[in-house]
């Protein structure tokens, strides 16, 4: 590849002068975002039951949750793949049931299958800073709001939730950050409506053999997340002031 090696602005104006790639990007944002969403509100649970329901073999329980993450990511998205697929284990489970007389076609090859693969995949990394968070809650403190006459489920909003939010966050940081880049996801179960930003940048990459433009893209992608992560962490501070 013969690269102009001077600096130059016209891989960022191309970016902006192509609407295409600010759609994508900020589709990319929102898919992660419900990603993010439904990860941590499914580990949530998880984490809660770990840490103040098993009283014993909590390591054990911990270590059965990292088991599918011992195998490859690849692996696990094509497992999807085949769970969602026309004729796989979802639709081959409904018909068997007579639930249904024709396979259907939504599950798979648009953005809710890049949602679901993804908070699958990254189940694991919510579920772990959340047990810790929930770990080192004094349990005094709950026990002092129950004695008070708080129900249970005013003792979680006021006294639980808030002192788990650090694990919150950081679960969420996790989740969120990684999924934006993705394109191994978006490419075996996304199909064209489920394509992100990270396609887009693997394209440049691969078949296009632009490297400026598609460097061009992550740096604003970078860019990007950077400022959607400060203003999280800015909403959740004043979050927890506000709840202090």
């Amino acid at each position: 590849l013969d690269f102009i090696r001077t600096f130059s602005l016209k891989n960022y104006t191309d970016f902006f002068q192509k609407q295409i790639y600010i759609k994508i990007l900020f589709k990319s944002i929102r898919m992660s975002s419900l990603v993010t969403i439904v990860t941590v509100m499914l580990a949530y649970p998880m984490a809660y039951f770990i840490a103040f329901r098993i009283q014993r073999n909590k390591l054990v329980w911990l270590i059965l949750i990292t088991v599918p993450f011992w195998t490859s990511y690849l692996l696990r998205v094509f497992a999807w793949k085949i769970m969602l697929g026309y004729n796989g284990v979802i639709n081959s489970g409904l018909k068997s049931l007579g639930l249904l007389n024709e396979p259907l076609e939504f599950l798979l090859y648009n953005p809710t299958s890049v949602v679901i693969t993804l908070a699958h995949a990254w189940a694991a990394f919510a579920i772990l800073p959340i047990y810790v968070s929930l770990e080192k809650i004094d349990r005094s403190l709950i026990e002092a709001a129950r004695d008070l006459g708080e129900s249970a489920i005013i003792t979680f909003v006021r006294v639980t939730f808030p002192l788990s939010l650090p694990g919150v966050i950081a679960a969420s940081l996790l989740v969120f950050i990684p999924t934006v880049g993705d394109y191994v996801t978006p490419s075996l179960v996304g199909g064209p409506s489920g394509i992100m930003i990270g396609n887009i940048i693997q394209s440049m990459f691969g078949k296009a053999q632009n490297w400026p433009l598609g460097a061009a893209i992550s740096v604003m992608s970078m860019i990007t997340v950077t400022l959607m992560v400060c203003l999280f962490l800015w909403g959740t501070h004043s979050f927890r002031k506000r709840i202090a």
